[in-house]
Protein backbone atom coordinates (compact mmCIF):
# COMPACT_ATOMS: atom_id res chain seq x y z
CA UNK A 1 0.00 0.00 0.00
CA UNK A 2 2.34 2.69 1.05
CA UNK A 3 5.51 3.58 -1.15
CA UNK A 4 7.20 5.76 0.77
CA UNK A 5 7.40 9.54 1.60
CA UNK A 6 5.69 12.25 -0.73
CA UNK A 7 6.92 15.19 1.42
CA UNK A 8 7.08 16.98 4.72
CA UNK A 9 5.73 20.06 5.57
CA UNK A 10 6.82 22.56 7.41
CA UNK A 11 5.82 26.18 8.97
CA UNK A 12 7.51 28.95 8.89
CA UNK A 13 8.20 32.47 10.78
CA UNK A 14 9.65 34.50 8.27
CA UNK A 15 9.23 32.72 4.63
CA UNK A 16 12.06 34.27 2.86
CA UNK A 17 14.10 33.59 5.22
CA UNK A 18 12.99 30.31 5.48
CA UNK A 19 12.73 29.83 1.82
CA UNK A 20 16.83 31.24 1.42
CA UNK A 21 17.52 28.66 4.00
CA UNK A 22 16.46 25.69 2.60
CA UNK A 23 17.26 26.53 -1.45
CA UNK A 24 20.71 28.15 -0.68
CA UNK A 25 21.79 26.52 2.62
CA UNK A 26 20.40 23.10 1.94
CA UNK A 27 20.51 22.78 -2.01
CA UNK A 28 16.48 22.11 -2.53
CA UNK A 29 15.01 23.27 -5.68
CA UNK A 30 11.80 25.21 -5.93
CA UNK A 31 8.74 23.36 -8.01
CA UNK A 32 6.05 25.58 -7.16
CA UNK A 33 5.01 28.43 -5.63
CA UNK A 34 2.33 30.66 -4.64
CA UNK A 35 1.28 33.36 -2.72
CA UNK A 36 -2.06 32.88 -0.98
CA UNK A 37 -3.94 36.21 -0.17
CA UNK A 38 -7.18 35.06 1.23
CA UNK A 39 -4.78 33.47 4.16
CA UNK A 40 -1.81 36.05 4.28
CA UNK A 41 -0.19 32.42 3.37
CA UNK A 42 3.09 31.73 1.36
CA UNK A 43 3.06 27.88 0.44
CA UNK A 44 6.40 26.40 -1.67
CA UNK A 45 7.14 23.32 -3.13
CA UNK A 46 10.75 22.31 -2.67
CA UNK A 47 12.64 19.14 -4.11
CA UNK A 48 16.03 17.62 -3.38
CA UNK A 49 18.06 15.31 -6.24
CA UNK A 50 16.24 12.20 -5.26
CA UNK A 51 12.57 13.52 -5.36
CA UNK A 52 12.38 14.02 -1.63
CA UNK A 53 9.77 17.06 -1.41
CA UNK A 54 9.31 19.30 1.35
CA UNK A 55 6.31 22.19 1.42
CA UNK A 56 6.78 25.20 3.21
CA UNK A 57 4.26 27.31 4.62
CA UNK A 58 3.77 30.51 6.54
CA UNK A 59 0.68 31.61 8.57
CA UNK A 60 0.18 34.66 10.23
CA UNK A 61 0.76 33.72 13.96
CA UNK A 62 1.54 30.66 14.13
CA UNK A 63 3.10 29.89 17.21
CA UNK A 64 6.48 28.86 17.56
CA UNK A 65 7.59 25.27 18.39
CA UNK A 66 7.10 24.80 22.36
CA UNK A 67 9.87 22.51 22.74
CA UNK A 68 12.52 20.85 21.13
CA UNK A 69 13.34 18.17 20.29
CA UNK A 70 11.04 16.01 22.98
CA UNK A 71 7.56 17.52 22.20
CA UNK A 72 5.15 14.82 20.84
CA UNK A 73 4.50 15.08 16.93
CA UNK A 74 7.44 15.55 14.71
CA UNK A 75 10.77 15.35 16.33
CA UNK A 76 12.81 16.18 13.43
CA UNK A 77 13.90 15.99 9.93
CA UNK A 78 16.80 13.64 8.90
CA UNK A 79 18.29 14.05 5.61
CA UNK A 80 20.60 11.35 3.98
CA UNK A 81 24.37 12.07 3.24
CA UNK A 82 27.68 10.17 1.85
CA UNK A 83 29.94 12.35 3.69
CA UNK A 84 29.01 13.77 6.88
CA UNK A 85 32.11 15.94 7.76
CA UNK A 86 31.88 17.71 4.03
CA UNK A 87 27.87 18.25 4.79
CA UNK A 88 29.10 19.55 7.84
CA UNK A 89 32.27 22.07 6.60
CA UNK A 90 29.28 23.20 3.49
CA UNK A 91 27.01 23.99 6.52
CA UNK A 92 29.91 25.65 8.31
CA UNK A 93 30.77 27.89 5.50
CA UNK A 94 27.37 29.07 5.52
CA UNK A 95 27.37 30.21 9.20
CA UNK A 96 25.11 27.11 10.25
CA UNK A 97 26.44 25.38 13.45
CA UNK A 98 26.28 21.43 13.74
CA UNK A 99 26.08 19.98 17.13
CA UNK A 100 28.91 17.36 17.96
CA UNK A 101 29.13 14.66 15.96
CA UNK A 102 27.80 11.12 17.47
CA UNK A 103 27.21 7.30 16.49
CA UNK A 104 24.37 5.68 16.57
CA UNK A 105 24.52 2.65 19.04
CA UNK A 106 22.22 0.48 16.73
CA UNK A 107 23.69 1.01 13.48
CA UNK A 108 27.57 2.25 14.30
CA UNK A 109 26.42 5.33 11.59
CA UNK A 110 27.03 8.94 12.16
CA UNK A 111 25.42 11.80 12.57
CA UNK A 112 24.36 15.06 13.67
CA UNK A 113 21.77 17.54 14.25
CA UNK A 114 21.61 21.46 12.99
CA UNK A 115 18.33 23.83 13.11
CA UNK A 116 16.53 25.65 10.71
CA UNK A 117 15.91 29.53 11.16
CA UNK A 118 13.13 29.12 13.26
CA UNK A 119 14.54 26.25 15.25
CA UNK A 120 13.29 22.74 13.73
CA UNK A 121 15.99 20.56 14.42
CA UNK A 122 17.52 18.85 11.22
CA UNK A 123 19.41 15.44 11.19
CA UNK A 124 22.23 14.61 8.80
CA UNK A 125 22.42 10.92 8.71
CA UNK A 126 25.90 9.37 7.12
CA UNK A 127 25.09 6.68 4.69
Amino acid sequence: MLKGFHHVAVICSDYHRARAFYTEVLGFSVIDENYRAARDSYKCDLVLPDGSQLELFSFADAPPRLTRPEAQGLRHLAFKVDDLDAAINQLSNKNVECEPIRVDEYTGKRFTFFQDPDGLPLELYEL
